[in-house]
């Protein structure tokens, strides 16, 4: 689909002529903008010489499902803490619980509260200020860290995603000069065999008011269709890439750690903590549906998109008020960066991607490195590149 193949990644990926390349020939943000940031460590560079293989299949146990499902370590009773609903069925705002000192069994705790709520706001947390190292060993609980093959990274911890928004004039103008609107709904690299389960985002800087992460459920999206749709879209499977990522990056100046990679995913895929089927789509990078004709596929996946894109009453919005972390299930959400701010200014944020499961339909596909979604090498030849 044409809809899929405009990227605006100017925030993760290395912007030549703006940036620069240091004496070990790695790419860095310029001088006057590292001067000016107050989370130096955290800092994206771009490591040419960074080369990693193609990743590999492995079985991964979702901390949720050997949760305790009385959440009892995360929410003690007569613990001071507050939860607070930001929609009935999606989200949840917590203050007064610390991720950062929960142990093992309050982290498995965690991940399920996550996948239950979709999206978990955690207010008035410590992990910015301790450390690029620190938010690595923490990611690790929660599965396999992913090396993004493309973003920016805190020299010496590939593992993490950087974001950085530069605090320039131009910035804004290169972001709209041919889109009136920088929404790009997504969930985060579902090309991957095994894209992101539980995920951590937590702005370091960024503007006064605006900035906002907007989620939508794609759980509730799911439900929302006619036993007779949802029958029809058993079966069915999507083709993945990353080549226009990839290329962006390319075209910009910037790296490839890894070759781009396609892969075929479940449209409908299920939950292994929680059980719940959820629509399994990513604009930017979802293809085709490879059981149909390309009109037919074009079809479909247009309606699901403008579906889950749409439905405000299936939605919300985060606000990134200073020390928030923000912590998402990719698994049953898609989501995407609001720029709505005037005056030029660092938006600064790092992103723990734990691996999840390979995508299943079905539970009793769990773990296994092959099951029946198609023949990869036959999709892409159908894929229009």
């Amino acid at each position: 689909m044409s809809t899929g193949h405009r990227f605006g990644n100017f925030d993760i990926h290395f912007y030549n002529g703006v940036d620069e390349v240091d004496k070990d020939g790695v790419l860095v943000i310029n001088k006057k903008n590292r001067d000016a940031s107050n989370f130096p460590d955290f800092l994206p560079t771009w490591d040419p010489t960074q080369k990693y293989p193609p990743l590999k299949f492995f079985k991964h146990e979702d901390p949720g499902a050997r949760a305790d499902p009385s959440l009892s370590t995360l929410f003690p009773k007569n613990g001071d803490y507050e939860l607070k609903k930001v929609t009935p069925k999606f989200g949840t705002q917590v203050t007064g619980v610390q991720l950062s000192q929960l142990d093992d069994k309050g982290k498995d705790e965690l991940a399920l509260f996550v996948a239950q709520r979709g999206v978990v706001i955690f207010r008035e947390q410590d992990f910015g200020s301790k450390g690029p190292e620190f938010a690595v060993k923490y990611g690790e609980h929660f599965g396999r860290l992913h090396i993004h093959p493309t973003s920016g990274a805190p020299r010496g911890h590939p593992e993490l995603h950087i974001t950085f928004r530069r605090p320039d004039k131009n910035e804004f103008e290169r972001v709209f000069s041919q889109r009136t609107s920088n929404v790009g709904w997504h969930s985060d690299v579902s090309y991957e065999l095994q894209p992101p389960g539980t995920t951590f985002f937590s702005v370091l800087e960024g503007p006064d008011a605006g900035g906002d992460t907007i989620f939508a459920d794609t759980v509730e999206a799911y439900k929302r269709l006619s036993p007779a749709f949802q029958e029809r879209l058993a079966g069915l499977n999507v083709l993945h890439t990353s080549k226009d990522q990839a290329s962006n990056s390319r075209g910009q100046g910037g790296i490839e750690r890894r070759k781009p990679v396609s892969n075929i995913h479940p449209l409908i895929r299920t939950h292994p903590a929680t059980g719940e089927k959820a629509i399994y789509l990513n604009k930017p990078f979802a293809r085709r549906i490879v059981e149909l004709k390309e009109e037919e596929s074009d079809y479909l996946l247009k309606f699901l998109f403008d579906h889950i894109e749409s439905s405000h009453d299936l939605q919300l919005r985060a606000n990134w008020e200073p020390n928030s972390v923000v912590i998402w299930d990719n698994r049953r959400t898609v989501h995407s960066a609001i720029i709505d701010w005037d005056t030029p200014v660092s938006r600064h944020a790092f992103r723990i991607t734990p691996q999840a499961e390979r995508p299943v339909e079905d539970l009793k596909d769990l773990n296994k490195e092959e099951h029946d979604v198609g023949d990869l090498e036959e999709a892409l030849k159908s894929v229009k590149t």
